[in-house]
C-alpha cells in the first residue's frame, strides 16, 4: 500500500473514529494532534503555541506567502515571520515528512493542500446531517441538543475558516477533496469500507489521467 489518505471532517460526523477504524483495519498510523506534536518537536516553538492556533485562520494572503517562503526554505524569511505563519509553515513540513515516511492517515489540518502535489494522496471529506451531528455531540460532551448545535456551528465556522485562509480551496465543497461521504447516510462502519474501497481503486487504477 502506497496510498496517503487525509480526513477533512464536519465538527460531530465521527471522521476522527472512522480514520481510526480505517488505520486499525490496514495497519497504518493516524495523525491527529500528533502533527502538532512533531511540527513542535522538529521547529522548535513551544507546543503551547501550536495548541493556542490550531486549526484558527490568520490572513488569505498566506496561501502566496506560504507558498514563496516554502519554496526558498526556513533560513530567508522564516525567522522574521509571525509566530502564526511559523506555526503553519512548521506544520506543513512536519506534514509532508510524515506523508514521505509511510503510508497513514492525517485528520485536519490542510493536510490534503499540503500534499496536494503527492501522486498518492487520497484526500477524504466526510459529512453528516445536522441531527445525527447533534445528537452525537450531546451525547458525547453531554449537552442539550441547543448548546450542542451551537458547539457544532462554531466549530465548523473556525474550521472552515481556517481552510479557506490557508489554501486556494474550500472547506466543504466537493471539488476540494476526492471523495465526499455522508457518514450519517452510510453509518461509520459503511463510511470506513467505503474509504479502503476507495485506496483499493486508487492502487488499482491504470490511468492516473482520468
Amino acid at each position: 500500500m502506497k496510498t496517503i489518505i487525509t480526513i477533512g471532517r464536519q465538527f460531530g460526523s465521527a471522521g476522527r473514529e472512522i480514520g481510526y477504524k480505517v488505520a486499525e483495519d490496514l495497519g497504518i498510523k493516524l495523525y491527529d494532534k500528533e502533527m502538532l506534536d512533531r511540527a513542535a518537536k522538529e521547529s522548535g516553538i513551544a507546543e503551547e503555541l501550536f495548541e493556542t492556533h490550531d486549526e484558527k485562520p490568520t490572513s488569505s494572503f498566506l496561501y502566496s506567502l506560504v507558498m514563496d517562503t516554502y519554496s526558498l526554505g526556513y533560513s530567508t524569511a522564516y525567522s522574521d515571520m509571525p509566530i502564526n505563519y511559523k506555526i503553519f509553515l512548521a506544520q506543513f513540513d512536519a506534514i509532508k515528512k510524515m506523508a514521505a515516511e509511510e503510508p497513514c492517515i492525517l485528520v485536519g489540518r490542510c493536510a490534503d493542500y499540503a500534499l496536494a502535489d503527492n501522486e498518492n494522496l487520497l484526500s477524504v471529506y466526510i459529512h453528516a446531517s445536522i441531527e445525527a451531528r447533534t445528537k452525537r455531540i450531546a451525547r458525547i460532551y453531554n449537552l442539550t441538543e441547543g448548546k450542542a448545535k451551537e458547539m457544532i456551528h462554531k466549530t465548523d465556522k473556525k474550521r472552515a475558516s481556517y481552510y479557506n485562509y490557508y489554501t486556494n480551496k474550500k472547506w466543504g465543497a466537493a471539488e476540494s477533496y476526492h471523495a465526499c461521504l455522508n457518514s450519517s447516510a452510510l453509518g461509520i462502519n459503511g463510511t470506513v469500507d467505503a474509504i479502503k474501497y476507495l485506496i483499493d481503486a486508487k492502487e488499482n487504477c491504470k490511468d492516473k489521467s482520468l
